[in-house]
């Protein structure tokens, strides 16, 4: 357990800071829906006619006016935008960023076998992705209750629920990334959680784009899809089957990886 507690002290200052600011902007937002409660609904119908636009952001479906729309979609993008860049750039450095730092040789000439370091590691991610769901999560329920409104707790449960798979499944595939690497490259998880939520926008603006589905986790971790209880079931396996590919991609090829010196 050694390397998973070097790598919770190494990366507390960034779980501090990323959660800090996800969940004070999702605070900040749920704050303020009381000042514009009452024009919600003129907002909810303009939204609603916009054409394509509304349908990217799942706008046509969601119900803006209600704090569980409102929720959704801004706060939901917060923590679905952040929580992804977040998994992205901590998994990218994990196994990359000891290369690129010189400090692996150092690490893997005490007795400790490859998978092992690259496990303790993955532990290590996903406990501190959890962490800033758990804080997040904390930050957006007691702003809900502070401003007296009334949620649908088992949805916003399942939504939470939806984007710590989506973040799960993307710190996996990085992960995998990182052990591809001989240097962290933050650009490319940052880039790849982009293109992931982008094309989470494409599925929605075209039928035959169906496949991308399958691909983006940004599909299953939709709002409008969750409240209205669609079925996800293909989607969320897919998913968890891509981050566990990544993951272990990551391990078996960390194990047997010629170390640059």
């Amino acid at each position: 357990m050694t390397v998973l507690r070097k790598e919770l002290c190494a990366g507390r200052v960034s779980l501090l800071v990323w959660s800090a600011v996800v969940g004070g902007l999702m605070a900040v937002c749920v704050g303020m829906y009381p000042s514009f409660a009452g024009s919600m609904e003129d907002v909810s119908a303009l939204f609603a006619g916009m054409g394509d636009f509304s349908a990217a952001f799942g706008l046509d479906k969601l119900a803006f006016g209600s704090i569980m729309g409102f929720y959704g979609t801004e706060c939901g993008n917060i923590l679905g935008l952040g929580g992804a860049f977040f998994a992205a750039l901590t998994a990218m450095g994990l196994l990359a960023g000891e290369e690129g730092g010189h400090t692996a040789e150092f690490l893997l000439t005490h007795p400790v076998d490859r998978g092992r370091v690259a496990g303790e590691k993955l532990a290590a991610l996903g406990v501190m992705i959890l962490a800033l769901n758990l804080v997040c999560f904390a930050c957006g329920a007691g702003s809900i209750l502070a401003i007296g409104e009334a949620a649908a707790w088992g949805d916003l449960l399942r939504y939470h629920g939806a984007l710590l798979l989506l973040q799960l499944e993307v710190g996996g595939v990085c992960f995998g990334l990182s052990a591809l690497l001989r240097r962290s490259s933050y650009g490319l998880a940052m880039g790849l959680a982009a293109l992931l939520y982008f094309m989470g926008l494409l599925v929605n603006l075209d039928e035959d784009l169906a496949l991308l589905r399958f691909l983006t986790p940004y599909y299953y971790a939709d709002a409008a899809r969750i409240y209205a209880g669609e079925a996800l079931a293909g989607p969320v396996i897919a998913g968890c089957l891509l981050g566990a590919l990544g993951a272990a991609l990551g391990v078996w090829r960390y194990g047997g990886k010629d170390i640059a010196a």
